[in-house]
């Protein structure tokens, strides 16, 4: 089964002892000024749990096996499930090595790690506004995680969109503030496009007008380097008129693909590595499915579906990033609703669902699942 139309233009609860809380003082500026950052009540503490070591003791690269699963609350009998009654879940990254993931509870605000055969850890934990489609967003790892064992997320606040950066015994640092909030259009993404560069995806907040206005951070795509403790970054929208944002990741080739829903479509657009965007979309669904979060393998691209409870798995030409054949539906009506999506570098796929955010819940849900990532657009096990 495919959806849509190309366009000609292409770029799971083990409790650490955590407690992670954000100010919620707002600045009408971008900053990561240590100094003037709110005092944290209670004064926090970061776990970093098993996976934050020097090495991941749950790496592996043996996709999901059919071994027999117990029964009993909160077990899955699928072995493709790796994590089980979580709240509705919001971003997805995985660990290094590929046998863990952190996945974000949208309205708790818990970071969690979640791996096979293995109970939930909570790293962090961050009072987030959840109200409509805000709260805790999307998780990223500082592109030297295996030195520093820095986060960063993507939240919502009574009064802003943020970003911000989490590190062991220290409060949270706000990265980048003052991103329009709404009753809805509150959906985000955050990667990184280099070493000390950042982009991140901002929602509309429910003014389609707000993405097109170059004062606004609102419905853009937006890059900056990561600034020097107290000074404010600078960024640079790659892309603007973003609808619903969905998500941002990033291809083995340096290009960076965007998925958001307007009232029209749903969308992938694609930023080139070196910064062009093409004429239009890499891909349209007219039908709406509800694109969400996205994973990036050499030779395709992973989008979540909401709406249509499935994985489109969208076949690109790894030289001229162009779509090559209209996307397949895979896992279909399996998982249920879906939200986010990561590549691991064993080659597996992971996604989260939100089916107690509007769908129909089953007893294990909300859940994290790994599945063998598709070559070349094709189906998966």
């Amino acid at each position: 089964m495919t959806w849509g139309s190309q366009s000609t233009g292409s770029r799971r609860v083990r409790t650490a002892a955590v407690a992670l809380a954000v100010g919620v003082a707002v600045s009408s500026c971008a900053r990561f000024d240590d100094t003037a950052s709110t005092p944290f009540t209670p004064e926090p503490t970061f776990d970093a749990g098993p996976g934050f070591g020097p090495q991941d003791p749950t790496t592996t690269t043996t996709p999901p096996s059919a071994s027999a699963v117990p029964s009993g609350p909160c077990v899955d009998p699928d072995p493709a499930v790796v994590a089980t009654c979580l709240d509705t879940t919001g971003g997805l990254v995985t660990m290094p090595g590929g046998g863990a993931a952190l996945v974000t509870e949208r309205r708790t605000g818990r970071i969690l790690q979640v791996a096979p055969d293995t109970e939930p850890v909570e790293v962090a934990k961050i009072p987030v506004d959840a109200s409509g489609d805000g709260g805790l967003l999307d998780v990223a790892l500082s592109p030297t995680f295996d030195e520093d064992r820095l986060l960063y997320a993507y939240i919502t606040t009574p009064t802003d969109n943020r970003v911000v950066r989490i590190a062991a015994g220290d409060t949270p640092k706000d990265v980048l503030t003052g991103i329009p909030r709404g009753a809805t259009g509150n959906g985000g993404g955050i990667e990184f496009s280099s070493p000390t560069e950042m982009v991140v995806l901002t929602g509309n907040a429910g003014n389609p007008a707000a993405a097109t206005d170059p004062a606004s951070l609102a419905g853009k795509l937006l890059e900056f380097t990561l600034p020097a403790p107290g000074a404010a970054p600078s960024p640079t929208a790659l892309l603007s008129g973003i609808g619903s944002a969905g998500d941002v990741c990033r291809d083995p080739g340096g290009n960076l693909w965007v998925t958001d829903r307007t009232e029209l479509e749903d969308r992938l657009q694609r930023v080139g590595a070196d910064g062009s965007v093409g004429s239009g979309p890499a891909w349209t669904w007219p039908e709406r499915p509800g694109v969400a979060g996205c994973a990036a393998s050499p030779d395709g691209i992973a989008v979540s579906l909401t709406g249509a409870k499935a994985v489109a798995v969208v076949a690109v030409d790894p030289g001229s990033g162009a779509v090559t054949a209209a996307p397949i539906l895979t896992v279909q009506d399996r998982y249920g609703m879906l939200r986010g999506a990561a590549s691991s570098t064993d080659g597996l796929l992971w996604v989260s669902t939100v089916n107690k955010s509007g769908g129909e819940p089953g007893p294990n849900d909300d859940r994290v699942v790994r599945i063998q990532f598709p070559a070349g657009g094709g189906g998966f096990d």
